[in-house]
């Protein structure tokens, strides 16, 4: 997340014309129990990092909050002292860097409760996935867990949240059942479908625009038989592969949820040999509720389109899902950006080969194409703002975001982008925008009632544009 990464935006940064002094430090301190950083001190760089190592946040003032209590002395402060506010836990989702205003680090906030009977766990705002699934684990259920346990709860949850069961529960963000929020004016308010019901369904699916969350109480599900994994099959197939995938994802049951990505992957030791260096397509396949057979009668198709280099595909637990998609652990520098399509043909398929396939010589990590549709194109019992419904495939682009490549990433990730601009869909996945120009770009996400809708309730709960982090809708959107 970031406070003032919009020229566009109403500019938090623009407001911050002289840094708190040290007596308004002082008062910050006095009311908060974590730590409290001014920029330069020794911990300050520490406390804002982000896993993506391409941003550099440059708060004025960073918090460590330990509580929620903490959290909303800081918002309060911060508002007292005309700054805005942003929060981040594991620092996955930034695309811009914070320059100015206070930064609220959550990550002490680290508590999860699971209710069995219910089938629900509270999470603090400082949680990553890895801590939900070793507590639900000993219950026999499951949480809607992103691709990576190693991202925190809350800003994946909030953005939507497409994971390995999205097609058959839908948007991580639909399985919300309460939110613990502080709002702008420094309140903690607990949002539920019967408690401020119009923010709780705008919170859900705008992620940083209304506040700062606390916790949030999500459900769980059983945790029926998995049976998941991927398949890397040489750079060479990448065309048959493609194909072969176009025709065979649309036919699967909603119980499978599957993605297909080109990968450049560097020559690291820490790889595989076979994939060392290569440029390999990776399909995963996640399914639950499924027998054995069935999943590999749906596989063989797939499995026959090329020659693999690696893969399994079998039973799995809900702790072991990081080996689906097999994302990156370590922190690195990228740069990327989505969209939505509304088909995947031959035409596209063929476009983004001519792209970014084996052929053509670019500097990306992945052009993945992930699967929607299925209880991700419905809305959930109690209706929620997430946007992206109406796309049936979602299309990333990542590519390494370092100083020398500074100039050249943009353009080549637009470029693989606008091929598939014949089949774009309207709307995006919030999670999966990346790098977008300005607000206009977040607004166009939505669709237009929905953009509507949520602008009104950003003009009613932070008229003064406290939380502008993000992908930032503004009270002038």
């Amino acid at each position: 997340m970031s406070i003032a990464e919009h020229p566009q935006s109403d500019s938090a940064a623009v407001r911050l014309t002289v840094p708190p002094d040290a007596a308004a430090l002082d008062a910050l301190r006095a009311r908060v129990h974590g730590p409290v950083y001014r920029s330069g001190d020794e911990g300050a760089a520490a406390e804002a990092a982000c896993w993506n190592v391409a941003v550099t946040h440059r708060p004025a003032v960073v918090v460590g909050a330990t509580c929620a209590a903490d959290v909303a002395a800081a918002v309060a402060w911060a508002v007292e002292h005309d700054l805005p506010v942003a929060a981040h836990a594991t620092g996955h989702g930034p695309v811009h860097a914070a320059v100015g205003g206070l930064l609220i680090s959550t990550r002490r906030m680290q508590g999860v409760a699971v209710d069995p009977v219910r089938r629900v766990a509270r999470v603090q705002a400082g949680s990553k996935w890895a801590a939900v699934l070793a507590a639900t684990e000993e219950h026999r259920l499951v949480p809607l867990v992103g691709s990576s346990s190693d991202v925190g709860v809350v800003g994946y949850t909030l953005g939507g949240g497409v994971g390995p069961f999205a097609r058959r529960y839908g948007f991580a963000a639909d399985s919300v059942v309460a939110v613990d929020l502080v709002t702008a004016d420094g309140e903690l308010r607990r949002l539920t479908a019967d408690e401020e019901p119009e923010l709780f369904w705008a919170v859900r699916g705008s992620r940083s625009n209304l506040g700062v969350v606390t916790a949030l109480e999500i459900q769980l599900f059983p945790a029926d038989e998995i049976h998941a994994g991927c398949v890397f099959f040489a750079g060479a197939d990448a065309a048959t592969v493609l194909h072969t995938y176009r025709q065979w994802a649309p036919a699967l049951p909603e119980e499978v949820t599957t993605s297909a990505s080109v990968l450049r992957l560097p020559p690291l030791e820490t790889l595989p040999e076979p994939l060392r260096g290569q440029l390999v397509v990776q399909v995963t396949f996640a399914a639950t509720g499924l027998a054995p057979e069935r999943c590999a009668e749906l596989l063989a198709p797939m499995q026959a389109a090329g020659r693999i280099l690696l893969g399994h595909v079998g039973r799995m637990l809900p702790t072991e899902l990081d080996a689906v998609h097999m994302d990156p652990v370590d922190p690195m520098p990228t740069w990327e950006r989505g969209v939505l399509l509304r088909e995947l043909t031959a035409g596209t398929v063929d476009a983004l080969l001519a792209a970014a396939g084996p052929g053509v010589d670019v500097p990306l990590v992945s052009v993945q194409l992930r699967q929607l549709g299925g209880a991700l194109a419905r809305q959930p019992r109690v209706p929620s703002a997430v946007a992206g419904r109406d796309g049936a495939w979602g299309l990333m682009v990542i590519a390494p975001g370092v100083p020398e490549l500074a100039d050249v990433v943009p353009v080549v990730v637009r470029g693989v982008l606008g091929a598939a601009e014949p089949w774009r869909a309207p709307g995006g996945l919030l999670n999966f925008l990346g790098a977008v120009d300005g607000p206009d770009d977040v607004v166009a996400a939505f669709p237009a009632e929905v953009a509507q809708r949520l602008v009104a309730v950003k003009r009613r709960v932070d008229p003064r544009g406290v939380f502008t982090a993000g992908h930032a809708l503004t009270a002038r959107s």
